[in-house]
């Protein structure tokens, strides 16, 4: 497994929101609290949290799920719980799997994303805007797709559609 840390960890100097590196908990960035009170710090992880990023472990290179994907996928919570949970927790999974539903390239991370995209031959498309995904050619459907994309072996999760 890989070993997870909060989305500010390795952010250097001040963050986006305008906080000073030392006035915020070193694996936070942002303004938003933490998900529940049962925020476990670094060391651990809620249980939804540590389904989250299993699937987004899953998405094979070159396609894509949405948040809503995979919150459809775990039969639990939605796009905004899910995003939160990259957001605090995503840094050590494919991060740039798990996208928008228009293909918008995620804010502040564009240039990151699409290198992995390029790498991966994630299907992309050109807009007014620069780069998106295409989601038709890029979306994948889970492990029970059917589309013999799902190499990891393992059935966690595969259930739950």
């Amino acid at each position: 497994m890989v070993a997870r840390t909060g989305a500010g960890a390795g952010h250097q100097g001040a963050c986006p929101c305008g906080a000073k590196p030392s006035a915020r908990p070193p694996d936070r960035c942002g303004t938003m609290g933490p998900m529940s009170d049962e925020y476990p710090g670094p060391a651990g992880l809620p249980d939804y949290a540590e389904r989250v990023l299993e699937a987004a472990e899953r998405i094979p290179p070159g396609r894509v799920m949405t948040y809503g994907d995979i919150a459809e996928w775990l039969d639990e919570g939605g796009p905004r719980q899910v995003g939160r949970v990259m957001a605090l927790y995503g840094g050590a999974v494919p991060w740039w799997r798990v996208v928008r539903a228009d293909g918008g390239l995620l804010p502040g991370s564009e240039r990151r994303a699409l290198e992995h995209y390029r790498v991966e031959g994630t299907p992309l498309r050109d807009s007014s805007a620069g780069p998106r995904l295409d989601m038709r050619r890029a979306r994948w459907d889970g492990p029970d797709s059917g589309d013999g994309s799902d190499t990891s072996g393992g059935s966690g999760g595969s259930d739950a559609r």
